[in-house]
């Protein structure tokens, strides 16, 4: 043996060579789905960047709809792609989507990284290759969630989902195993990981481009009260539009999704609607707000912290990341009772705190925790605690 191996025998026992970090030849980024650009796209787009070189598989892509930064990868997708209509319909195929990773040939990779909401993990590997799982939550509609999923599904997907769960509930636990480590993106998600696989988890909580959302403009706090993001049923925007039909104070909604024509034939006149808008109508709104209302439970939330690093405070249920993400008496209000009157107390509360007029440093302070630097120097870490070394430090840069 010559060169540089030679020695690094001659100064350190082999077992000690063995287990000096070292770069991988080939990293494989796996995604559930990539359809839209949301706080897991932003996850998979900061773990690209620590693998410039990385290859994307997914289940389905609809590649007009992601950044130029995801579009830099090479993009393989399983068979799901290429059923019927998979780019609307890719939901109805979570029953084949255990198949489909299995069916992925990853042998020539030596690190596997997936990012997992949806089915991601539980790819085959050779025996050398490290697997490491990004959890953003295990699949709530199977577990945590499941009974709150099947209680609001139609007549058919409510028949069929205790045998398709069930199935799914055996091969993702069963899928775990094969995991070297599990990174959940809160503590909250850590003990959910925890319940559902019996593994522990390094929490690294998620990349919030937070000097994105700070503004230079002088504070012009507005009297209205703001709710954003998908427009479903587990975020609980109901409750928002019960409370501040009772409270009478404005309220405004951005964002799209199914419950969106729902919600406006339930709102007062108080309660405007945008829908889906862009980014810098929203970060205009954040600035502005007096206040975010956040009254789902949510595994990290990505949102209460663009709204703090503009400088204003949240008014949250004191339940899952929120609990991580926002100080009480400081950047926010936590409430406990996860109703409307719950909610509606906590901003009379809010409204008698003063904190709209005060919290403005506190926030952005609270905010810069969750920059995209923490994410990526949490994941070196995890990577070099299992033998992985970034190849370049160039590759820590954010773009």
């Amino acid at each position: 043996m010559t060169g540089v191996s030679a020695s690094i025998e001659g100064e350190f026992p082999q077992s000690m060579v063995a287990a000096l970090p070292r770069s991988p030849r080939r990293v494989a980024l796996v995604h559930y789905w990539l359809v839209n650009m949301r706080g897991g796209e932003r996850v998979l787009e900061a773990l690209g960047d620590l693998f410039p070189d990385a290859d994307i598989y997914t289940h389905v892509v609809a590649p007009e709809r992601l950044s130029d930064r995801l579009k830099r990868h090479r993009i393989q997708t399983t068979f799901i792609s290429r059923l019927p209509r998979a780019i609307r319909w890719y939901q109805r195929y979570l029953p084949l989507m255990p198949l489909a990773l299995e069916a992925l040939d990853l042998s020539d990779y030596d690190l596997v990284i997936c990012s997992e909401a949806g089915p991601s993990k539980g790819v085959i590997l050779h025996p050398g290759a490290t697997q490491i799982v990004y959890c953003h939550s295990p699949m709530r509609y199977i577990w945590d969630k499941y009974h709150f999923y099947r209680g609001r599904a139609g007549f058919l997907t409510r028949m069929l989902m205790p045998l398709v769960a069930h199935y799914l509930r055996i091969w993702d636990a069963a899928s775990s195993l094969r995991v070297d480590a599990f990174v959940a993106n809160s503590n909250f998600v850590a003990g959910r990981l925890r319940q559902a696989y019996r593994r522990d988890a390094t929490v690294v909580y998620p990349p919030v481009d937070v000097d994105a959302f700070a503004t230079t403009k002088p504070a012009t706090v507005d009297d209205f009260y703001l709710w954003c993001g998908e427009l479903v049923a587990y975020k609980r925007p109901d409750v928002a539009i019960d409370a501040f039909n009772t409270l009478g104070l404005p309220l405004v909604v951005i964002g799209g999704g199914e419950e969106l024509n729902r919600l406006r034939q339930r709102a007062g006149p108080n309660i405007t609607f945008l829908g889906k808008a862009s980014f810098d109508v929203l970060r205009d709104h954040m600035a502005q707000c007096r206040a975010l209302i956040f009254p789902g439970e949510e595994d990290f939330g990505m949102v209460p912290v663009e709204v703090q690093a503009s400088g204003r405070p949240v008014v949250a249920l004191a339940r899952g990341g929120a609990l991580e993400t926002v100080l009480p008496g400081k950047t926010g209000i936590l409430y406990q009772n996860d109703d409307t009157e719950g909610l509606t107390e906590a901003v009379r509360t809010f409204e008698a705190s003063g904190l709209a007029e005060t919290c403005s440093p506190a926030c952005i302070a609270n905010a810069a925790r969750f920059g995209k630097q923490a994410f990526m120097a949490g994941m070196t870490r995890v990577l070099l605690d299992h033998g992985i070394s970034i190849a370049s430090p160039s590759s820590l840069r954010t773009a």
